[in-house]
């Protein structure tokens, strides 16, 4: 796949990173000249200086035969220019901007919006059912979950092997990867599991509870919580607590309605605080969450801190710009009694250090913004894409379609050179955790951990017979 990128900041040099380690053409535009030199210097693709809004320098990064135009600079106006005027003379070309205003996803033109806040808010959302123990990566149209947890010492889960798993949680479920200091690897059945790793474990959302509550983390009923930063973000996350109904339709996402409140104590028994510095944007959440106390403060002052007692809180949600404050407020705030802290962060390695650090679900915005750009890119074979840890594994959603080269084949013959494993299979309306008895069937669904790089073979095993793409 030949794919354009225009803006090279922390999401586009992301998304170009990945693509090139899978073996796709990539180039890149970049209006800031800095910028583009050190960009150039650390991703292996062809980088222009040049603003992107002239059809030249999109042809000069070879536009004519590109398959996509994705473009992540700062401005909804300029992202929606380009892809118009890529649209004007290249209309069999993939347009995807990412915008912030949801008034624009009615312009026609292009293919795919990608919703930053959005995406973010709902990854936020996603985890409280299970009370904001770990991140959850839910799989639309199953009942299973991918859930990550850190392993307490002394836990049920400290010092067990692989192999015991299974006997211990009586369920259908396994662990999918373990996290362990510098390292992100595939378990076997005789890996094990160790205080301090990070486990990502594929099971029954039913069942996810009793996982984290093996692994550690003790059930916390989410009555009253905090929001630091009423910005966009901030304010959608209030709309997903407060009025869920009101949050933005967004195509092929699992609604967050039912299952969200499951985890929550009545609605008249649930308390939402909003802190937010900035005084005209305070009003606006007022008008806006009646039922809130919002307060306008600075959440770096010590004395509104004790004063306020926000120490009692079940859950802070750190999500404000700034990535340092967010993980900064939700260890002093855990440290002086909250039970749950949830921050915002850019990227996979600072969500590693934020749970270092001891926040206990943090969001890389950045890589969220990645994963749905990915997953309107694949094409017939690959639905969707879901960085893991520090982004060198993936979770790779996989459709079969008829003539499929991996139709009527056993299990045993999916082997990848750097090692993969089928975590879920969909058929009909069924899902189930496959074992070595399994046959892919036409129009099956599954869910693939691999390695980065790892994609090519993946989509060559599953393709239709001379459709590799």
């Amino acid at each position: 796949m030949r794919v354009i990128i225009v803006g090279a900041g922390q999401t586009g040099t992301q998304l170009a990173r990945y693509m090139v380690q899978e073996k796709h053409d990539v180039s890149l535009v970049e209006s800031d000249e800095e910028t583009a030199r050190h960009t150039s210097n650390r991703i292996d693709c062809l980088v222009l200086h040049d603003t992107g809004t002239r059809i030249e320098s999109l042809e000069e990064a070879g536009i004519a035969k590109a398959d996509a135009l994705i473009c992540l600079t700062e401005s909804d106006e300029k992202n929606m220019i380009i892809c118009g005027l890529a649209a004007s003379r290249y209309p069999g070309l993939v347009k995807i901007a990412r915008v912030r205003n949801d008034e624009y996803t009615m312009l026609m033109g292009i293919d795919r919006f990608v919703h930053p806040d959005i995406e973010a808010a709902r990854a936020v959302l996603n985890v409280l059912p299970h009370g904001a123990s770990g991140n959850i990566l839910r799989f639309p149209g199953t009942p299973y979950e991918l859930g990550s947890v850190n392993v307490e010492k002394g836990s049920a889960l400290d010092g067990l092997s692989l192999i015991g798993f299974h006997p211990l949680i009586k369920r259908e479920g396994l662990i999918a990867l373990v996290e362990r200091e510098q390292e992100s690897f595939l378990p076997s059945g005789s890996t094990i599991i160790k205080a301090g790793d990070r486990i990502h474990v594929m099971i029954s959302e039913n069942d996810m509870d009793m996982v984290f509550q093996l692994a550690g983390r003790k059930e916390t009923p989410l009555r009253r919580i905090g929001i630091v930063g009423g910005s966009r973000i901030g304010g959608l996350i209030a709309e997903g607590l407060l009025a869920p109904q009101n949050m933005p339709a967004y195509p092929n996402k699992s609604p967050i309605g039912k299952s969200l409140f499951r985890a929550f104590t009545p609605r008249n028994s649930r308390r939402v605080i909003i802190i937010e510095e900035n005084y005209a944007l305070c009003k606006e959440l007022s008008a806006r969450f009646p039922e809130a106390l919002i307060l306008n403060e600075d959440i770096s002052d010590e004395n509104f801190i004790t004063e306020q007692r926000l120490g009692d809180l079940d859950l802070i949600i750190a999500a404000t710009d700034n990535q340092e404050l967010n993980i900064i407020t939700a260890i002093y705030l855990k440290s002086l009694g909250v039970r749950r802290t949830i921050a915002l962060v850019l990227s996979p390695s600072h969500e590693t250090i934020a749970y270092k650090l001891g926040v206990d679900v943090a969001v890389p915005v950045k890589s969220v913004v990645v994963d749905s750009i990915l997953s309107h890119l694949m094409g017939k074979v690959i639905q969707g894409i879901h960085s893991l840890g520090d982004g060198s594994v993936d979770i790779i959603e996989v459709e079969i379609g008829a003539g499929s080269h991996a139709a009527e084949k056993p299990i045993t013959e999916f082997r990848l050179s750097e090692g993969g494993l089928i975590l879920l299979a969909n058929r009909g309306d069924t899902s189930f955790i496959p074992k070595g008895d399994y046959v892919f069937k036409p129009a099956d669904k599954v869910i693939v951990i691999a390695k980065n790089g790892s994609e090519g073979e993946i989509e060559k095993f599953f393709s239709v017979h001379g459709k590799v793409k």
